[in-house]
């Protein structure tokens, strides 16, 4: 199976939002100048020679649009060099609203970027400022205008629900907004709270509370309910899309697929291997230079290991889990590998086991986490 995607971190901020906890940094002239050099000798180590044919790029982040406009060329150049970007099926850059200048805009789109995800997580300010973000809902309308005036229409938007001090209401108010702007595909994720986050510290103190778990519940369900009312389909737990417009770079994630993982912090797919790079800047700047290979940690993928993710990755799917294509890949049935665990699930309510593919039912969405510990293999 060729690699045929990559992701690409870019870790700088202007702001560190209080529930994040992805490799980030403060953005600083200096350090980003040498991070993109550093970048470069790592995407050199995995495209030695001529230039690379991909289906999809990702850039994310961080938020690589808070580079200067001199950084951004610098980076679209480097990725131009390495990989074929005329090739693409899909090369997607992660903005924020707020970072998106008319000049930066442009140059996405002049070296070939066709799809950009914005950060909007929720068009209430008062939430904004609350979650540590520094964009306001007018941003939002701007960066999107800019876009569409530099010729990417392609646009995705991100929400999330159950932040502190947000009500069904509120949340109502903000996908309401958002599907006035008729963008063809939309993610929502639920605030989860994570361990060296501001977030995490305040909970710690028994400063911050999340609304009742009824009430996420209550979000999540108002959220498919009127995107599905719009012609926008659920394809993926937390991803909606008018058909044709899923986003292809993370079906490559959930078909269990290979993918390259470059720059600080990233996560890599390769041939019997998952590989993780060094997180804190100036050990990667280091290692990066020496030679190329700032990996910190690889962990084998044996066909064991290969089955329990194609269930735990593809079970995110709408569509679900192919008993053929997973019979083609394997040579074995579904059922023989995980004994009757199928079957089980089936009975319990939270998988379908039809039309020759095993997905999640309604009940099961709410309880995947339950559902993907049964395809956990004994050693």
């Amino acid at each position: 199976m060729q690699i045929a995607s990559a992701y690409i971190h870019i870790p700088f901020c202007q702001q560190i939002c209080h529930y994040c906890d992805f490799v980030k940094f403060f953005y600083d002239d200096k350090a980003a100048d040498q991070y993109l050099e550093a970048l470069e000798k790592e995407m050199s180590g995995y495209v030695p020679g001529e230039k690379q044919k991909m289906k999809t790029i990702y850039v994310g982040g961080g938020t690589p649009t808070v580079l200067k406009a001199y950084q951004l060329k610098r980076l679209l150049i480097m990725i131009d060099t390495y990989f074929d970007v005329a090739a693409c099926e899909e090369y997607t850059f992660e903005a924020n609203p707020g970072d998106l200048d008319q000049e930066k805009a442009d140059l996405l789109a002049r070296f070939g970027v066709d799809r950009i995800s914005l950060g909007v997580q929720t068009f209430d300010n008062q939430l904004l400022e609350e979650i540590g973000r520094v964009h306001k809902e007018d941003d939002v309308y701007v960066n999107i205008e800019r876009l569409r005036r530099a010729g990417i229409d392609n646009i995705s938007i991100d929400l999330m629900y159950g932040l502190p001090n947000q009500s069904v209401a509120l949340f109502e108010e903000s996908v309401d907004k958002a599907l006035k702007l008729d963008l063809p595909h939309y993610s929502s994720y639920s605030l989860q709270i994570e361990p060296k986050t501001v977030f995490h510290q305040r909970y710690k103190r028994g400063e911050l509370s999340k609304p009742p778990e009824e009430q996420e519940v209550a979000m999540y369900h108002l959220l498919q309910r009127k995107l599905k009312e719009q012609g926008i389909y659920h394809y993926e737990i937390s991803n909606f899309s008018r058909p044709g417009y899923e986003s292809k770079h993370n079906l490559t994630y959930w078909d269990n697929a290979y993918y390259y993982g470059i720059g600080a912090g990233a996560h890599g797919y390769l041939p019997g291997r998952r590989t993780i790079n060094i997180r804190p800047l100036p050990a990667y700047l280091k290692k990066a230079n020496e030679d190329g290979k700032p990996v910190l940690h690889e962990e084998p993928v044996g066909e064991k290991e290969m089955m329990e993710e194609e269930m735990f990755l593809g079970l995110r799917k709408m569509e679900g889990v192919s008993k053929q294509r997973f019979l083609e890949k394997y040579g074995r049935n579904v059922d023989e590998v995980f004994d009757g665990a199928v079957t089980e699930l089936v009975q319990k309510e939270l998988l379908d086991d039809e039309d020759g593919y095993i997905r999640l039912t309604e009940k099961g969405k709410l309880f995947g986490n339950d559902v993907f510990s049964s395809f956990l293999l004994d050693s």
